[in-house]
């Protein structure tokens, strides 16, 4: 369509054939309304990448868990100065490498199977110090409603008056790098501001009544894993058992903050953010972004490919790839392609840096926002960094 064809339909008509909607500047604007439903997304995807296949998820389980066993081994044996950072590191990112496992059994993603993705979510998340089910029931809650900033759960913007209310030091330790990359653990504890509850208490806003005895097992569990980590630190030392478990899981601490934060923000075009009647289920979750991760791709089994998992959660990470694949030539612009990475990722750190330094809050009024900076946060952050 030439651009004297698109010049004469309405701002509602200006569709482009690569799946998008222009605004006034003739650029593409990401809070449209989609030329597209999710129906037409979905057919496009092969039907095998549907299919979930216990042996083959299991597989991954126990490679990560060889790796895991391997690592910790080694560690023991050279026990020096110049291998633990090398370890620290290594284990760190496989116990980020087992959450996602357990995620995936979060979703249903694992198996058909209710009962293993249980049994095997349980023992993968306890290991790594995560509520099985408290944060699965959360998580559902967050993919129900993603980029909905009244009722998102993860990374979820704070409305002007709320950031408002924040003392100084608040502000200041909640936008300064690297802080928020350790916010999971309270996270899970108290969740974020303007929000109450715990992952812990059954009793949470979070959870309807009829899961609260799940989320009595999946405490636990934690609380059994917890009691373990202080038993063996009698038997071996914690010195030792702060070396072999607690910087690898603060490690993967970092991993899960650095990779969520960067899903739902720091795209180098600020995206929307919606309430009200404007937010719907795909407009939502055509927020999300792919990022790559170089060799960590695999490890952390394609995590990257974020916005088909959010609008298809029950696709298995092993079909992840080929089914973005399959589905873009449907979301055209609305897709947004990653950006290379190299062996090891670290062009995203500009992205978490500025996004930080920049997304403070939105609007308590419109039903399409987009992040506003605080201007004397940023003065602040900007002096930090210099």
């Amino acid at each position: 369509m030439g651009e004297a064809a698109v010049e004469g339909f309405s701002m509602e008509e200006r569709r482009d054939f690569n799946g998008g909607v222009e605004n006034e500047n003739g650029e593409f604007d990401p809070s449209a309304p989609p030329p597209f439903k999710i129906g037409e997304i979905r057919a496009a995807i092969p039907n095998h990448c549907w299919v979930k296949n216990p042996w083959r998820s299991m597989s991954y389980v126990l490679r990560d868990l060889v790796v895991v066993s391997a690592l910790i081994a080694a560690a023991v044996y050279f026990n020096t100065w110049v291998f633990w950072p090398l370890y620290w590191v290594a284990q760190g990112t496989m116990f980020w490498a087992i959450f996602v496992l357990g995620h995936d059994c979060g979703h249903g993603s694992f198996s058909d199977s209710p009962k293993l993705n249980s049994i095997v979510g349980h023992i993968l998340h306890s290991s790594i110090l995560v509520p099985y089910n408290g944060w699965r029931i959360s998580h559902r809650t967050h993919h129900q409603n993603h980029g909905n900033v009244e009722n998102d759960e993860s990374w979820v913007p704070l409305p002007e008056k709320i950031y408002n209310k924040l003392d100084p030091n608040t502000k200041k330790f909640r936008f300064t790098v690297p802080f928020p990359v350790f916010a999971y653990p309270l996270y899970l504890w108290y969740r974020s501001p303007g929000k109450e509850g715990s992952h812990f208490n059954p009793y949470s806003s979070l959870f309807p009544a009829n899961e609260r005895k799940s989320v009595v097992t999946s405490t636990v569990c934690w609380i059994l894993m917890a009691v373990s980590l202080v038993c063996l630190s009698f038997v071996f030392g914690p010195v030792q058992i702060f070396k072999i478990y607690g910087v690898p899981y603060l490690i993967f601490v970092m991993w899960l903050d650095f990779v969520t934060y960067l899903h739902h923000h720091g795209h180098e075009q600020k995206l929307p953010w919606y309430r009200g009647k404007e937010w719907s289920y795909l407009r939502g979750g055509l927020t999300t972004v792919d990022r790559d991760y170089g060799w960590f791709n695999n490890i952390h089994h394609d995590i990257g490919t974020h916005v088909i998992h959010h609008l298809f959660p029950q696709i298995p990470h092993y079909h992840l790839v080929e089914a973005t694949r399959a589905a873009k030539p449907v979301l055209g612009k609305y897709y947004r392609e990653p950006k290379k990475s190299g062996p090891i990722p670290l062009h995203l750190i500009d992205n978490l840096v500025n996004s930080i330094r920049q997304d403070h809050f939105v609007s308590d009024t419109g039903e399409i926002v987009y992040y506003q900076t605080d201007p004397q946060l940023h003065k602040f952050l900007a002096t930090k960094l210099e």
